[in-house]
């Protein structure tokens, strides 16, 4: 991590941040707490922040609560290559074993919700339990773009404008990020961000590197559908997953429609609980963290979260 870049995300809290190595990927963690292990995984276009206010309520219920910069974002490495959501899913789960456990409770967000149901399929043993927010089930997903092209398609138009090369980077970047603050606002409910959350959030997209890395998830998603490698990581994804699951969605999103996200259950095959946050968009651990935390430890202490 160059010190520019640290300087930017390493934000003073109650947490302690460290760099850990993962295949050969450097992480920026945020970590708080003691007790199993709770891996959050943030979304586009956020850094580990996005979870300060769960590294503290995590803490203090008595886990260990750790957010990473995704590959290609804040203080973690921007290798040329390794967008797709197999891939993440393995960083992912080699964070797990550096951090010194054999499995985690995974909670992801929006790219993060994506990647922790990959790693769900792909790497089952080190998914204790999942928590996926404002993401529905990656095949659930498609299903709603090409089923709803006025609803869930146009709600996603932005992932079509970020296929084209160059022009989406600069156009992210200018006027120091003016673009992801308009996209926080859209995203959200009333009332956030705040003009912390905005300039923090702006402020890490323009870390050398990164923007163009951010687009390349979505990149991949659109471009890979048709080719032997999204074609063979669709059919993987039928695979049932035996992870108890908490789904939670903001009732205002409109990224991803709460209905486009409902369904997603069917791809479960363990105890599945769904639930709408009320007055929130699709941040809803940012914007109403209080219900977002009652829900989530909620179900934690549950030994068997039924619905």
């Amino acid at each position: 991590m160059a010190g520019h870049d640290t300087s930017l995300v390493e934000v003073d809290g109650p947490w302690t941040h460290r760099a850990v190595s993962a295949g050969g990927t450097r992480f920026h963690v945020a970590e708080a707490g003691e007790g199993p292990l709770v891996l959050l995984l943030h979304g586009f276009p956020e850094f580990w922040w996005s979870w300060h206010n769960q590294l503290v309520s995590l803490a203090a219920a008595g886990y260990r609560a750790a957010a990473a910069d995704l590959r290609g974002y804040g203080g973690s490495d921007k290798p040329p290559r390794g967008y797709d959501l197999v891939t993440l899913a393995g960083d992912a789960a080699g964070l797990v074993r550096a951090l010194g456990e054999a499995n985690a409770i995974v909670v992801g967000h929006d790219w993060g919700g994506l990647l922790a149901w990959t790693m769900a399929v792909y790497h089952p043993k080190v998914v204790q339990r999942l928590a996926v927010v404002g993401a529905p089930h990656p095949l659930r997903l498609r299903q709603a773009v090409r089923g709803d092209l006025r609803g869930q398609g146009w709600a996603t138009r932005h992932m079509l404008g970020f296929q084209l090369p160059m022009w989406p980077e600069r156009r992210l970047v200018r006027d120091d990020a003016a673009m992801v603050g308009r996209l926080l606002h859209k995203w959200s409910g009333p009332g956030w961000p705040d003009e912390r959350a905005e300039r923090l959030f702006r402020r890490a997209v323009q870390i050398p590197g990164t923007v163009h890395c951010a687009l390349e998830y979505h990149r991949w998603l659109v471009r890979s559908q048709p080719r032997p490698d999204g074609i063979r990581y669709a059919h993987r994804m039928r695979t049932p997953i035996h992870a108890p699951t908490l789904q939670l969605h903001g009732a205002l999103d409109t990224c991803t429609l709460p209905g486009s996200a409902q369904g997603s259950g069917r791809y479960v095959a363990a105890p599945y609980r769904w639930k709408l946050i009320e007055g929130a968009g699709h941040f809803p651990h940012e914007e109403r963290p209080r219900a977002f935390d009652s829900q989530l430890l909620g179900w934690l202490a549950d030994p068997e979260p039924e619905h």
